[in-house]
């Protein structure tokens, strides 16, 4: 059985990190309390910015701080977030999130510097996970455009972390992200991606390193905006030998009826300026209507198509424990089915619940509170970590 004995972790991009301050701030206001509001062990996937982590290569007190602050309080750290470079809670965010992408030497940087934080953060005898973002925009960066940057530098990481475990004894994965409107946006995209990633590579030490420490960060919300059979991309992906590293826990917004008038209104309550929330439309006939960010105007006069389709998905992480948000629907089905086919690897990922929108929700105070985001947490992790035992339990 594939599914982590590790404590669950949850993606700590939910709360501001553009400082170190802004970092601490945010473990002593938010993860402390859910720690001690849940009672058992948790871990904290880290996440911080570029100038944040430039804070931390130029003062070892931070790191030796923030070591002993996890220690006192019972937390662990195995995971990083590793795709947001600039500041994650701007007010407006939507396609600058893939920014710097893999096409940019800033990105390479920055991710060996994430890695040697990690390091240093890592338990004894855990291996670590960063997730990364999935190469670049398409929009910005076509398909196809800059491979021959993209696989130097992606090497170029693996043996970084190769050498990392040479030295320190620390195993350390990079987890490339797929995600709506990407290079590696599909199943297909991603397996045919290590396909040619893994035939571009000509020295067998580089080979050895691609194979060991690069793979995938499966974000479930991703795939189910995809109408994708979530198993049996899963299985997919253990058949080509492609790694799944990390999994994010995670929900997707979903209209089950286009034609609901009142549906589609509250729907409309959830555009909002900062983050990116690509929106699919399944068809009657197999087709998957796209459009790059969920608008007023799509809500409230839809194209005909669109009226018509089966169901639409929007790139809106939901909260993993809710089964439906007003007259709307969430993938919570997919991610179950996801998870059961997880547990059916061999070789184990990570697991972290990753909603980052609590803060732009419509149906959550908009002033970030700390009560509102602990409670909410307390409850994503809560669902998640029962469906987990009911799991195993079907497992034996």
């Amino acid at each position: 059985m594939a599914l982590s004995a590790l404590p669950l972790s949850y993606c700590a991009n939910v709360h501001p990190g553009r400082t170190f301050a802004e970092v601490a701030e945010g473990l002593k206001r938010y993860t402390a309390p859910l720690r001690e509001r849940l009672g058992t062990p948790i871990a904290v996937g880290m996440w911080m910015t570029r100038d944040a982590l430039t804070e931390v290569a130029t003062d070892p007190k931070l790191v030796d701080w923030l070591q002993g602050w996890l220690r006192e309080h019972d937390l662990t750290c195995y995971t990083m977030n590793a795709f947001p470079f600039g500041n994650f809670h701007a007010e407006r965010v939507k396609e600058n999130v893939y920014l710097p992408d893999w096409t940019d030497v800033r990105r390479e940087e920055y991710t060996r510097d994430v890695a040697d934080l990690l390091a240093r953060l890592l338990p004894e005898g855990v291996e670590g996970s960063l997730s990364t973002s999935p190469c670049a925009f398409k929009a910005l960066h076509p398909q196809g455009a800059d491979v021959d940057v993209y696989f130097p530098r992606l090497v170029s990481i693996a043996r970084h972390l190769q050498d990392l475990r040479r030295r320190t004894g620390r195993t350390i994965r990079l987890a490339i992200e797929p995600e709506p409107g990407c290079l590696l946006e599909t199943t297909d995209e991603a397996l045919g991606f290590f396909k040619d990633l893994r035939g571009w590579v000509k020295e067998a030490k580089d080979a050895d390193a691609v194979r060991e420490h690069l793979g995938l960060c499966y974000d479930i919300c991703h795939q189910a905006v995809e109408f994708e059979d979530v198993a049996e991309s899963i299985d997919r992906l253990d058949a080509a030998e492609i790694r799944l590293v990390k999994v994010h826990v995670t929900c997707a917004l979903e209209l089950t009826d286009p034609r609901d008038e009142a549906a589609r209104e509250h729907l409309a309550r959830f555009v909002e300026p900062r983050y990116l929330h690509q929106t699919t439309a399944l068809t009657d006939d197999g087709r998957l209507l796209w459009s790059t960010d969920l608008s007023r105007e799509q809500t409230s006069a839809p194209a005909e198509d669109w009226l018509g389709s089966r169901a639409w998905r929007i790139h809106f992480h939901v909260p993993v424990h809710e089964e439906s948000l007003g007259p709307l629907g969430t993938t919570r089905h997919v991610l179950d089915r996801a998870l059961r086919q997880v547990a059916r690897l061999e070789q184990t990922p990570h697991l972290e619940v990753e909603t980052y929108t609590w803060n732009v929700l419509p149906t959550e105070p908009q002033n970030g509170a700390s009560f509102d985001l602990v409670k909410g947490l307390s409850a994503e992790l809560q669902r998640t970590t029962s469906f987990l035992e009911q799991v195993r339990a079907e497992q034996g």
